[in-house]
């Protein structure tokens, strides 16, 4: 039996979440980088970066909190 299958979808829904967790850190760690420290080109790409990696968080996060709201429960 595989993990996935062990842990079932709650556990899905806690690597989904903590997955999100990381890409929001990891996004306004960039954002921050572009916004103070990167100059010129460099920032600009670090802010675009930061957007995206924020954007997917978001996104990650809606995903897991909807299969989970709307799931079937087959019992």
């Amino acid at each position: 039996m595989t993990t996935g299958q062990r842990d079932g979808r709650g556990g899905v829904r806690r690597r989904r979440l903590l997955i999100a967790g990381i890409l929001a850190v990891a996004g306004l760690a960039l954002l921050a980088l572009g916004l103070t420290v990167a100059r010129g080109t460099v920032a600009g790409v670090e802010v675009a970066l930061a957007v995206i990696l924020l954007v997917a968080s978001y996104a990650l996060q809606r995903l897991a909190r909807r299969q989970t709201l709307y799931r079937r429960d087959d019992r």
